[in-house]
């Protein structure tokens, strides 16, 4: 690993702006999430719902904990993601043998959601490669997958 010791300041002729990754990540990711949002806008549901219950169609029953981790979530935070979709009947949250665990499913509603807003998806997902073309697609999914790597090397 790299080591950076720098005594800079921003009086620099660096463009921070430009050159700073979370920034750029986090713009091209309210990007995304509001292009994701407007496409599934007709059944109701954000970019990050969607994610949810991408997530627990793939997982099957899981607990917080669990899904937490799979989602590189902040544990604390779920609940209060998921509180949303519980109310609308979309997923449900059970309590396990052991009181501190509850687990979370997709309700047969959820499902029938997540069947109506895939092919809401899927035209996002084609307006997104199509501009890109799909080779830097491809491409920039591996990247972003090596990105999450890193995290998991700390």
């Amino acid at each position: 690993m790299r080591e950076h010791n720098s005594t800079s300041s921003f009086s620099g002729t660096t463009d921070y702006t430009a050159d700073c990754a979370c920034l750029n990540f986090r713009k091209a990711s309210r990007f995304i999430t509001s292009l994701y949002d407007e496409y599934l806008r007709p059944v109701g549901l954000r970019a990050t719902q969607l994610s949810l219950l991408m997530a627990l169609e793939q997982t099957g029953s899981v607990t917080i904990t669990s899904l937490a981790e799979v989602l590189l979530m902040d544990r604390t935070t779920l609940p209060r993601d998921l509180k949303p979709l519980e109310r609308k009947g979309w997923v449900s949250i059970t309590e396990g043998k052991d009181r501190r665990k509850r687990f979370i499913d997709l309700t047969p509603e959820g499902r029938d959601l997540l069947n109506r807003a895939l092919p809401l998806w899927e035209q996002a997902q084609i307006r997104i490669q199509d501009y890109m073309g799909e080779d830097r697609y491809t491409g920039l999914l591996g990247q972003l997958s090596d990105i999450v790597k890193l995290n998991r090397q700390e």
